[in-house]
Order: C-alpha cells, then sequence, then structure tokens
C-alpha cells in the first residue's frame, strides 16, 4: 500500500474538519407580523420598561431596587435584606428553576422565545438593522456591494446605534448595584471609579456582541438549556410542529385549485418560513434542539396559508400525540395536566409559599451573642461575677429602634451594661459589649445555659433571642 502524499494528507485532514464544524452562514432573517409577532414584542416591552426604568424608582427616599455590595445591603422596595439571609435568594432561584421546568414541560421552549434577555436584545438589535439598512433583500445586496459613501453611512448608523443602547444596558445593569442618580452625575462630571467603568464597558461590549453579531450562535453552541430541555419534554409537550401529514409532498401549486387535486400538500415549499427564523433551521425536519419556539414560522407560514385560501394551522404548537393521533385542540388541551406537570405545579406553589411565608414571619431585628474569648469570668466590685460578651444587632427594617436587653436562666442574674437602650438607625448593624454579672455568693463552679433578649416597646413590639453561656469558675 502506497503512503498518502502531503497534499492527499491535507486534503483529507481539510474535509475531516469540515464535518467537523460548519462556518457560520450569516442569517438574513425576514421580518414578519402576526399573533406570536405581537407576543413576542409585547415581552420585549415588559422586559425592557422594568429592566430599564426599576433602578429610576424611588421608594421612601431611596432607590427601590438596589443590591449594595459595599454595605452588604440588599434593597427591594419596603424589604431590607442582608447577607445573612441568603436563604430567600436561594428559594427564588429554586422558584425559578421549577417554573423554568414547568413552562418547558408545558409548551417547550417559551423563556427562549419570547423572554430570554438573548432573545430580547436580539430583537432589538434586528429592529435597529432593519429600519437603518432595510428588510432582508435589502440587507443581503447591501452586503454584497463593494464599500462606498453610501454604505459606510448605514453601517456606522447602525453600529453606532447598536453601541448606544449596548451601553445604556450597561450603565442600567450597574445602576442596580450602585445608586443610578449618582451613577449619571458621576458619566457627566467624568469620574466614573474603575469597576463602574469596568462593568458599564463589559456589559455594553457583552449585550453589542451577543446580540449584535453572535446572535443564534449563542442559542445554538452556548446556552447549556439548548442541550439539556429535551430532557424536559414529552410526548404531550407543546412544541412548534410542521404537519408533514398535510403539507407533503410540497411543492408549487395554483391558488385556486385543492392541493391534493394537483397532488400536491398544503406546502408551496416557499422556504419563508426558513427565511424568517432567528436561527434558520427548517422547521419541516422536525423539532431540532436550535428552535427556541419563537413562533415566527408560524406567523409567515398563516400568512401564506391565507393567500393560497388553505385553513392556517400546517405550522403550529402542538404535540407530538396530537399529531400521530389527530387530536383536536380539546384532547390536545386535555393532556396538559399529566403528571409531570402536576408534580412541577406542586412544588412549585410549595416553593412560593414558603418564600412568602418566610418573607412574612422574618423578624426585623436579628440578635447574635458572642463570647468575649479573651475574658471568660472575673470579679467586679460589689462581690458580684462577670462574664463579656459581644452582641451584633442588625436592624433589617427601615424605622429606628430602641432595644433594651434582658437575661434569665440563672438566680440574680442581670444586665450590668448597657444599662439603658441602645439606639439602632434604619437599616444598620452595630455591635455592642454586653456585661453580665450575678452575686459572687450564689455562684456554683459550672457552666450555664441562659438566654439573652433584646426588646423593642416603641411601635410594634419586636423580641428577638439567643441562647448563649455563663462560666462559674
Amino acid at each position: 500500500m502506497n503512503a498518502p502524499s502531503p497534499g492527499q494528507a491535507n486534503g483529507e485532514l481539510q474535509a475531516t474538519e469540515e464535518l467537523l464544524y460548519e462556518a457560520r452562514k450569516k442569517i438574513y432573517m425576514r421580518s414578519v407580523t402576526g399573533v406570536f409577532a405581537n407576543w413576542r414584542w409585547a415581552m420585549v416591552w415588559l422586559t425592557q420598561i422594568i429592566f430599564y426604568g426599576l433602578p429610576w424608582l424611588q421608594w421612601e427616599g431611596r432607590q427601590a431596587v438596589l443590591l449594595d455590595l459595599v454595605q452588604r445591603k440588599f434593597y427591594f422596595f419596603g424589604l431590607v435584606l442582608w447577607p445573612q439571609d441568603v436563604i430567600f435568594l436561594a428559594l427564588l432561584l429554586i422558584i425559578s428553576a421549577y417554573g423554568l421546568f414547568l413552562f418547558t414541560a408545558i409548551a417547550g421552549r417559551l423563556f427562549c422565545g419570547y423572554a430570554c434577555p438573548q432573545t430580547v436584545y436580539t430583537q432589538i438589535f434586528m429592529w435597529i438593522e432593519r429600519k437603518v439598512e432595510g428588510d432582508r433583500l435589502a440587507r443581503i445586496r447591501l452586503d454584497a456591494q463593494p464599500m462606498d459613501a453610501r454604505k459606510f453611512a448605514r453601517k456606522s448608523l447602525k453600529h453606532g446605534l447598536w453601541a448606544a443602547v449596548a451601553l445604556w444596558t450597561g450603565f442600567t445593569f450597574v445602576g442596580y448595584f450602585t445608586s443610578i442618580h449618582a451613577l449619571a452625575g458621576e458619566v457627566v462630571s467624568l469620574a466614573l471609579g474603575p469597576w463602574e467603568t469596568f462593568w458599564i464597558l463589559f456589559y455594553g461590549f457583552a449585550t453589542y456582541g451577543n446580540a449584535g453579531f453572535m446572535r443564534e450562535q449563542v442559542c445554538k453552541y452556548m446556552c447549556p438549556y439548548a442541550r439539556f430541555q429535551s430532557v424536559m419534554f414529552d410526548r404531550d409537550t407543546l412544541i412548534v410542529t410542521y404537519d408533514p401529514a398535510r403539507g407533503e409532498p410540497r411543492g408549487k401549486r395554483k391558488k385556486d385549485a385543492p392541493a391534493r387535486a394537483q397532488g400536491k400538500g398544503d406546502c408551496v415549499d416557499c422556504s419563508i418560513c426558513v427565511q424568517v427564523c432567528p436561527t434558520g433551521i427548517d422547521i419541516r425536519e422536525g423539532l431540532q434542539y436550535m428552535c427556541i419556539g419563537c413562533g415566527a414560522c408560524i406567523d409567515a407560514c398563516d400568512q401564506v396559508m391565507d393567500k393560497m385560501n388553505t385553513p392556517r394551522g400546517l405550522i403550529r404548537y402542538s404535540s407530538e400525540n396530537a399529531l400521530l393521533k389527530h387530536w383536536g385542540r380539546a384532547q390536545q388541551w386535555a393532556h396538559l395536566l399529566r403528571p409531570r406537570i402536576l408534580i412541577y405545579s406542586t412544588i412549585l406553589l410549595l416553593m412560593v409559599g414558603m418564600f412568602i411565608g418566610g418573607l412574612v414571619v422574618r423578624e426585623p431585628v436579628k440578635l447574635n451573642v458572642m463570647r468575649d474569648r479573651r475574658v471568660l469570668a472575673r470579679e467586679i466590685p460589689g462581690g458580684m461575677l462577670e462574664n463579656l460578651y459581644q452582641v451584633q444587632l442588625m436592624n433589617a427594617s427601615e424605622k429606628p429602634r430602641r432595644m433594651t436587653f434582658e437575661v434569665k436562666g440563672l438566680p440574680g442574674l442581670a444586665v450590668i451594661s448597657p444599662r439603658g437602650a441602645v439606639d439602632l438607625a434604619p437599616s444598620t448593624n452595630v455591635l455592642r459589649p454586653l456585661e453580665l454579672a450575678m452575686p459572687t455568693d450564689d455562684a456554683r463552679k459550672g457552666v450555664y445555659k441562659i438566654e439573652i433578649t433584646a426588646r423593642s416597646d416603641d411601635g410594634k413590639p419586636v423580641v428577638v433571642r439567643s441562647d448563649s453561656t455563663f462560666i462559674v469558675p
């Protein structure tokens, strides 16, 4: 056997690389209107009004939503959370996960198609692109032309608008972690700090790159949800589907004559469903993990069916069982309430109940008692035996409080210092020494459990307790 020549080896290697990786082909998405397009734009408006508007909303003289990492305080309207409240963050993440599982089991990648930030910002950037460069065919022609003044001006305008949206997005993102009014003043006076500058530019660059250039690449290759979402599907999950029994054999046909009389299916093979797809797939080839379930192909196909005087629904939200068994809409919806959906719904309701219940019973004041390790016990004037402690008081509410201390667990045990009330400003965390003492004559050697109570009687009474020990040497 003769060894392959270097040229043959390089050719085989190149062929192997082409099989492993296909070079990206730019997608020129065609604009589409319809029911699902309206839903997508409604979600764009809803999510962006919340995202861009929430940092500017004021609540009792401060920013309504502020994640102050420096001060370790997290403000959510009238609620102030501290790092010790991490359980609420954990519950919120679990609720989000189960909500995602539930919606996916019901109707596939609804989050991807309508509310995912990648989808939302890609939609915004593509709208800008269409307004500046035109729709699909106009953009294809423009990209094929050599660079001239007209093309340069349009490209520059498009990228300038993209950059403006991206930077505003980065600015808003940082505004959730530092006061957005102060941040705006720093931007105007060119006095931004290094970390604020970095995160505005970094988040802006990520938005610019992902929504402007990478687009479907993020959904296809970078998003982990695209890979594992198939395990959440079953044969009754509503997904974007093409009905081959009705559509095949596809091909061009006359408008007025019935499709079957011409030996054709309802699909006229116009490929508009491919042209409007943001990930560039052909839904007629069956379910693919790259499909984000946005419904753009449904709107496009329905418009073609209207022009051909053919019933809508050749491409529609349906399930595998509904297609195979030719179920009607009522049968299809009846099969949505299956064990998986009921389990997800029950767990989700339990998690939401735990989250709300935790917030309701959450104490506005927290008490943590730590023994002073430098001095376990000592005698003080007056025939008293004293133990020293450090008390951490945390006011998790936005009203000032006056706290007084009490102790029980040993006869004659009393609070020596502080004697009066401790003032707690709103949303503050203070560390104070606490001195407890009892008569030496009553003391017997040992380690005794005690209970320290901090009480606030102003306004709505608040009582918090913490266990500790009192040592008699």
